[in-house]
């Protein structure tokens, strides 16, 4: 059965709000034949990694870049993965209060690194997530999954 691992770092309201419409998404009865896993940044390994078949992460932006929990992932599953994992498809979902950029180019530096091709146009969130917000990480999470179906 394919794999979408979620991979996510939720340390607000607005964060965790975004990954509970993420989740909804992807697991939406709709969505058949793919198993939906969920593991914060800080506790997802390489082994996760190389079990999936898809990858959606979530981030706030800190400061104008990724989490240190994502930045940290990032850097455990790195060489482990390189090789392995090259032409899997991710999508991604970010919050800021400010300007959310630095945290979109280093997850674009990333995972093009890794070779993961983009297969979702990221939800991103500037401020409190509003409906439609919610709305668009919900469809993130389908389409994530919904590419994956067999």
């Amino acid at each position: 059965m394919p794999k979408l691992l979620i991979v996510h770092h939720t340390p607000s309201p607005g964060m965790q709000a975004m990954f509970e419409q993420a989740v909804a998404g992807a697991t939406t009865d709709e969505i058949e034949g793919v198993e939906v896993v969920r593991r914060p940044a800080l506790s997802a390994t390489a082994a996760d990694v190389l079990d999936a078949d898809g990858y959606l992460l979530g981030t706030p932006a800190n400061l104008g870049y990724i989490s240190g929990a994502l930045k940290h992932f990032f850097d455990t599953i790195y060489y482990p993965c390189l090789d392995a994992t090259t032409g899997r498809p991710f999508g991604y979902y970010v919050h800021g209060n400010e300007g959310v950029e630095g945290a979109q180019r280093a997850i674009t530096s990333i995972t093009t690194g890794l070779g993961w091709q983009q297969a979702a146009e990221p939800a991103v969130v500037l401020g409190a997530p509003e409906k439609p917000d919610l709305d668009t990480c919900w469809e993130l999470g389908a389409t994530m999954a919904a590419n994956l179906m067999p």
